[in-house]
């Protein structure tokens, strides 16, 4: 993780200093890694870039085709704005088909990879002079008669405009003893390595200080992301220290895109190891299954390791017994309004069923008589069951008998369930019930919405309301003191 502590304002200046050098650093490499497919364009439209840095890049004009440029500007020059062509003209024509001819079989464009350029070239003079051939539409261009004819300054322009312009991207590129081409971009790079190799070990050495137990293999570490800064390969990896740095420095702001980095990463994860984690369960159950521990849990053998009890207390009769407690002291006496009206209804449903009281129904006073009764009657069972229960609770003898009959309760289950049919049985469908959650629930888990439970665990953290998931199946009445709490 990075330290994202808030900088001093006295060293935010050194840490912008920083991040500014890196990013003019990285637009440099970026710069020398699209200068050879954007060199046509800085050819045409900023030709003293393409001069400064084809020395850089090894790039020289490629001789044949700039010898065919140069003979071209020789034959402009000798015609002039005379438009007539001397002996020396028809002689620069001739010399002009056969550097056509020689540059069509050569391809000169093929050793950096322009062939598409001598395609575009060879279309355009078949077009223009509407020939199937390219050869022979350059011998064609390049006579006395066809110039004359079709007009020499209307051609020469066509040429110039059309022809010409993709001639002249072409290059020759110097080929190191390596095999590679020449790159001198690390010429412009090394002052920039050094500068980031010593502020490294700076880092690194007031690192060590703060943490003397720290190796320098630590410290260096410490800022992972600035070593990529002084590699002399994969420069385009110097983007992720200058994104670090431009945040650090408090120059950008990338705290939705980490968020959003992290919780891509967290979801495609998240997914695979939950299944991971459900089936290993799952397949783990349904092998001690199958090796009889069920079996030797109900027989309570001793080959099973015994049970760590860490306070000599029953937790279940515990949590039982606080369960009981809290019903009959705390919840009874509130509820008994509620259980009186339910009995009272219940006993006058009795009575309108009854076809006595249908019969002294009409007599005066018997229907209020009958409601006190039903009242009377209603109060005094849920008193006694109330008192019961109390006392059922607290006379040892009641608990005594109630002990005797849950662990004659559990023995009597359990030999039944030790007969080998009963058990075999029961082992069975535990195994298959268990494939089948490992086959209809298990699935429907890569089919969970990883995306919104990593953002309600967000709003947690932040403290945001967490809302439900769109597909819960919990009715919000089974949780009434979740709306008491918020």
């Amino acid at each position: 993780m990075i330290n994202r502590k808030p900088i001093k304002k006295k060293n935010l200046w050194f840490e912008r200093l920083i991040a500014l050098t890196a990013t003019i650093n990285l637009g440099l490499v970026f710069f020398n890694i699209t200068y050879i497919g954007w060199r046509d364009f800085y050819l045409r439209s900023l030709p003293f870039i393409q001069e400064i840095y084809d020395p850089i890049k090894g790039i020289e004009p490629h001789r044949e085709t700039e010898n065919y440029l140069r003979t071209i500007e020789e034959l402009e020059s000798l015609v002039g704005e005379t438009e007539q062509l001397s002996a020396e003209s028809v002689e620069k024509l001739e010399e002009l088909r056969n550097l056509s001819v020689e540059m069509i079989e050569n391809n000169p464009f093929a050793a950096v990879s322009k062939s598409g350029t001598l395609e575009k070239i060879k279309n355009r003079m078949r077009e223009h002079l509407d020939n199937e051939s390219s050869k022979r539409a350059f011998s064609t261009f390049w006579t006395q008669e066809y110039l004359l004819r079709q007009g020499l300054d209307k051609e020469l322009k066509f040429f110039n405009q059309k022809i010409k312009p993709l001639i002249a991207t072409n290059y020759y590129r110097s080929i190191g003893e390596n095999g590679e081409f020449i790159d001198l971009f690390w010429i412009i790079d090394l002052p920039f390595v050094i500068l980031f190799v010593f502020i490294l070990l700076a880092r690194s050495y007031y690192v060590k200080r703060r943490h003397p137990g720290f190796s320098w293999l630590n410290a260096i570490l410490w800022h992972w992301y600035d070593l990529f800064l002084v590699l002399p390969f994969w420069r385009w990896l110097r983007t992720i220290p200058v994104l670090f740095r431009l945040e650090k420095a408090e120059l950008l702001n990338l705290q939705s895109l980490r968020h959003q980095a992290q919780q891509g990463i967290v979801a495609n994860f998240a997914e695979e190891i939950t299944q991971i984690v459900v089936v290993r369960v799952i397949n783990q159950t349904q092998s001690s299954v199958r090796r009889g521990d069920l079996t030797r849990w109900l027989q309570q053998s001793q080959t099973l390791s015994p049970y760590v009890d860490i306070n000599n207390v029953n937790e279940i009769e515990a949590l039982g017994g606080i369960f009981v407690q809290t019903i009959i002291h705390q919840v009874m006496p509130k509820i008994q309004p509620e259980i009186i009206a339910l009995l009272q209804h219940n006993i006058d449903s009795a009575f309108n069923q009854s076809p006595i009281y249908r019969n002294f129904r009409n007599l005066p006073g018997f229907e209020q008589m009958q409601t006190q009764l039903s009242q009377q009657l209603a109060t005094s069972i849920a008193t006694n069951l109330y008192q019961a229960l109390v006392s059922a609770a607290e006379d040892p003898v009641s608990a005594e008998l109630s002990s005797q009959l849950v662990k004659r309760f559990s023995e009597s289950l359990t030999t039944e369930i030790q007969k080998k049919q009963v058990l075999s049985e029961i082992q069975k469908l535990l195994i298959d019930f268990l494939e089948e959650i490992k086959i209809n629930y298990v699935q429907r888990l890569s089919e969970e919405d990883v995306e919104q439970i990593l953002e309600q665990t967000r709003n947690l953290y932040s403290g945001v309301p967490v809302p439900l998931l769109a597909d819960t199946r919990i009715s919000q009445k089974a949780y009434p003191y979740q709306t008491r709490n918020e």
